[in-house]
């Protein structure tokens, strides 16, 4: 009976690690800036998570888990390669689109470009914290730092980030700057 609920609760969390992989890509996209590696990553993670889920000790912390897995994934690339913090011009279609969508285009660009500008570091924590929604002490686990030092990269990083989006804002002629807290 041990044996059978092992397996049960084994396959469980393969379909868990596989429901993540959204979570994780968004994560990853935002570490690193380019969809190419952020896929690369997460298909690394997931198949670590998948080889590793005997070592699971908390199932309830499977999520911490798996982003802990991705981080050391994304440090493993940073040792062996550096990072390429270009982003294209412009990736948004091929065709025109409508004028809503072009200036929700332009906004989303603008945030990447400035979230792109900002260190690796904070740019890890914004990401885990205003992105995916992470409590500190769970960024704090994820990325093997203290609490405190989740907590000024953070400050840092949103404080950049309104700066530039606030220049990027003011560049553009005719355009009242409108930028809002999300949290």
């Amino acid at each position: 009976m041990k044996l059978m609920e092992r397996l049960c609760l084994a396959k469980c969390q393969r379909k868990q690690i596989a429901a993540a992989r959204p979570r994780l890509f968004r994560v990853a996209l935002a570490w690193c800036g380019d969809a190419m590696l952020a896929d690369d990553l997460v298909q690394e993670a997931m198949a670590l998570g998948l080889q590793k889920v005997h070592q699971l000790r908390d199932p309830e912390r499977l999520n911490a888990w798996l982003y802990s897995i991705l981080n050391n994934c994304w440090k493993q690339y940073l040792r062996c390669n550096r990072p390429h913090e270009d982003l294209d011009e412009e990736r948004a279609c091929d065709g025109p689109a409508p004028d809503a969508e072009f200036g929700q285009l332009q906004t989303i660009t603008r945030v990447r470009n400035a979230v792109a500008g900002l260190p690796t570091e904070q740019r890890r924590v914004l990401a885990l914290v205003d992105l995916e929604g992470l409590a500190y002490g769970e960024v704090a686990t994820i990325l093997d730092i203290p609490i405190g030092t989740v907590m000024s990269r953070l400050h840092r990083g949103r404080k950049s980030l309104l700066a530039k989006l606030e220049v990027q804002a003011n560049a553009i002629p005719g355009r009242v700057a409108t930028l809002k807290r999300v949290k």
